[in-house]
């Protein structure tokens, strides 16, 4: 059999249907990941409710409030045990990471005080700046995460900046960017839940 002259023609048509072929597989991928992957950050939000507020009965969800902030959103989300309000679940988000975006979920009681903050995504570095994660950050001596500081806190007297910038937060060792834009984050869902989270 002969072999087929290398020509420009028969070079670039091949591309094409490589191209073309990789392209529709990619697209096949896509819309059967598309479900799962919805569903898993659905399922991944509403964990991140529960644990980020005290215990309620009602669906956060069906209440969910979105506030235009910063160029972006925040979501509200209040839980009620037997009709009265126990807190409200802030999705709140900064974009001064080290790697781009970061979204929490923080737990206000009522009065303002944070009850429990949830890390639900972000790029940040390994072993540095993913101990935002309270499992990643956990001290079995001390029984406490990075994140606990946080925890029973009111913003009115806690400062939401790290200690090297005059606030009340240790940062994350040699991650000091992370630590900031966690605060962001925070305080950012602070602002939301003061406009928009008393119920």
């Amino acid at each position: 059999m002969a072999k087929k002259e290398s020509t420009l023609l028969n070079m670039v048509l091949t591309l094409l249907v490589v191209t073309a072929v990789a392209s529709t597989a990619l697209g096949f991928v896509y819309e059967f990941t598309k479900g799962p992957i919805a569903a898993a950050r659905e399922a991944k939000r509403i964990s991140a409710i529960e644990q980020a507020l005290p215990e309620f009965d009602n669906n956060p969800g069906s209440e969910v409030k979105a506030m235009a902030m910063d160029g972006d959103s925040v979501y509200l989300y209040p839980g009620r045990k037997d009709g009265e309000w126990v807190g409200t679940a802030v999705q709140t988000f900064s974009k001064q990471g080290f790697s781009g975006y970061i979204w929490l979920m923080v737990g206000f009681l009522p009065d303002g005080t944070i009850n429990n903050i949830v890390v639900l995504e972000h790029k940040e570095t390994p072993g540095l700046g993913d101990k935002m994660e309270q499992e990643k950050s956990f001290d079995k001596k001390t029984g406490k995460s990075w994140s606990s500081q946080f925890f029973g806190k009111h913003p009115d007297n806690f400062q939401l900046k790290v200690t090297k910038d005059g606030g009340d937060v240790d940062a994350i060792t040699a991650s000091t960017i992370s630590s900031r834009a966690f605060c962001d984050a925070v305080n950012r869902a602070y602002q939301a839940f003061k406009e928009g989270g008393n119920q």
